[in-house]
């Protein structure tokens, strides 16, 4: 899943991290955007019960209003509040039209009053509508759809298909829940690009829904003229699960955890996507994936879980994904298990170069592959991908029966593609597989550890090899100057617990999956100066601990010694 621009030096890759430094930098600690106070003076409140009357005013809680009806008729203003009564059930949807909305300091809110979140049951519509609006904040709710919402609607749904290059300010969407639906959350951009900015989506569950939890979109991407329907856009503490795919969607992917495609400046954080997809096409020639973005510029996805994701057919399925024309985007400190398709995985299919600079670091992928063999813990392929750099990474991929992935598979075509300092391991399978003999100038490998308790083999090209001096001496890789680089020494993978301050990540599922190297110092040697070939490290590894120096081999550094 990505595109990149060939015969550009890796050592440019270091730019995307540059970007991605100073897309976080206006963001507070967490990496979400600093929250602006609302000023709701000189707004009104608005209340609406079952017990209501929609010939009372609203106004309190003692004369609400009785039907979403009533209040969708209402305009409503900046500072305005329209609160359902929590706990109760209300039939209908809402909607907020342009000449309605707010602003960033005096937003237009829909929240509930009294005890618990109030539910919105839409049948064959979508749930809430904002279109053409902005200044809109929605919190505390819960919206359910029907078969027919299901089938074609949005349960939240933001649109804009204004004229132009328009981008529509502030939206706030946290502690709803929705489910039911078409897709749960979704942003929608203009063929013109129009679309929103300074979005911030936080602590809210998108499951049983048939395309997608969370999905961002905008025109058709111009690789010539590139342009994104939405920017600033934060997605975090976001759990999607059991989104499980329209089997009959043969021809586009259904099933996703998260998607945000056509964004500039996002990021996802914090969230967990499992078990969705199961359900998507057996034919699709595309597929479901946990978190993934595409058509975007200056993403980063850092700090999530994806595990038990699934696909219908024999694509796709995986855990995390960078897809057609992403670029100077990161993926860090994720941890990817138990999904059919690979862990992390760079794809590309669009014939253009838009898809450059782009990394993936301390990350940990754990037994992935679970049904589709031709992937890997990590995968990159497509067309004219590159500018990839691929660093600190802890792989372990072991068979599920007669599927036997490698930790890491490169297909054509690829080019300035740098593999460093990454932890390699099955219980058998190859830990590479090239299915190409690629030169050093389109991949490059160093500092790597190679291991499979049973000995080690590694597939570049048509030639297999199992002895790394060899390997060296055939193609050039793993060297570095004179010096030989990499091992095949035992890791000594163990389980470790998600870190204590990750208290969004935790699910029903296992949190195991984390891997931590007892032997984490025996591999030191082994590893490259990242600094010195242009590559910056990163102030932490995978358990936030503190980088001194360059790291040694792997997504964790701190493992105590065996």
């Amino acid at each position: 899943m990505i595109r990149a621009a060939a015969g550009i030096r890796p050592g440019h890759v270091a730019v995307s991290l540059c970007l991605a430094a100073s897309l976080l930098a206006g963001y507070g600690a967490a990496g979400r955007p600093v929250p602006v106070p609302e000023d709701l003076r000189g707004g009104r409140t608005f209340h609406v019960s079952p017990q209501g009357d929609d010939h009372a005013d609203g106004r309190t809680p003692e004369t609400p209003w009785r039907t979403l009806r009533r209040a969708d008729a209402e305009r409503l203003q900046p500072g305005d509040r329209l609160l359902l009564e929590g706990g109760a059930r209300f039939p209908g949807s809402l909607s907020i039209g342009r000449g309605e909305g707010g602003s960033a300091g005096r937003p237009v809110v829909l929240d509930s009053y009294g005890g618990g979140r109030a539910v919105i049951m839409s049948a064959g519509s979508r749930g809430i509508e904002v279109h053409n609006t902005s200044g809109v904040v929605i919190r505390n709710l819960i919206v359910t759809g029907d078969a027919a919402s299901y089938g074609s609607n949005d349960g939240i749904a933001f649109v804009s298909d204004l004229p132009g290059d328009r981008k529509l300010p502030h939206l706030r969407v946290t502690g709803v829940d929705v489910s039911g639906f078409r897709n749960g959350i979704r942003l929608h951009g203009g063929a013109g690009a129009s679309g929103f900015r300074d979005v911030v989506i936080h602590d809210c569950a998108v499951h049983d829904n048939r395309d997608a939890g969370l999905v961002t979109d905008g025109p058709a991407f111009d690789a010539d003229a590139p342009a994104y329907a939405h920017e600033q856009v934060t997605v975090s503490r976001v759990v999607a699960f059991a989104n499980r795919g329209d089997p009959r969607a043969h021809h586009r992917n259904t099933g996703n955890g998260i998607v945000l495609g056509s964004v500039r400046d996002g990021v996802v954080e914090e969230s967990v996507a499992h078990d969705n997809g199961r359900s998507s096409s057996a034919i699709a020639d595309e597929g479901p994936v946990g978190i993934w973005t595409y058509d975007s510029t200056r993403m980063v996805i850092q700090r999530n879980v994806a595990h038990g994701n699934r696909t219908g057919s024999w694509v796709d399925g995986g855990g995390f994904g960078l897809d057609n024309n992403v670029s100077y985007s990161l993926v860090q400190y994720n941890l990817s298990y138990g999904n059919d398709g690979p862990g992390f995985q760079m794809y590309s299919a669009a014939p253009n170069t838009a898809h450059t600079d782009n990394a993936i670091r301390y990350n940990i992928s754990r037994d992935d592959c679970r049904k589709l063999q031709d992937y890997g813990g990590i995968v990159v392929f497509g067309s004219h991908v590159g500018n990839v750099a691929l660093y600190q990474n802890t792989v372990l991929v072991t068979a599920n029966g007669a599927v036997r992935a490698p930790a890491l598979r490169l297909r054509p075509s690829l080019g300035a593609v740098s593999v460093r300092n990454n932890v390699f391991a099955t219980d058998g399978a190859p830990v590479v597989v090239a299915q190409k003999a690629f030169e050093t100038a389109e991949v490059l490998m160093q500092g790597n550890d190679y291991h499979s308790p049973r000995g080690w083999t590694l597939w570049w090209g048509e030639r297999g090899y199992a002895d790394l001096a060899a390997w060296r001496a055939g193609t050039g890789q793993e060297t570095q100057g004179p010096r030989a680089t990499g091992t095949d020494a035992d890791p000594c993978l163990v389980d470790a617990a998600l870190p204590a301050d990750r208290p969004g990540l935790r699910t029903d599922g296992p949190e195991g999956g984390a891997l931590v190297s007892r032997c984490a110092h025996a591999l030191t040697a082994a590893a490259v100066d990242l600094r010195a070939v242009g590559i910056d490290p990163g102030p932490v590894d995978y358990f936030g601990t503190p980088l001194t120096g360059s790291p040694g081999v792997g997504a964790a550094q701190a493992g105590p010694e065996a």
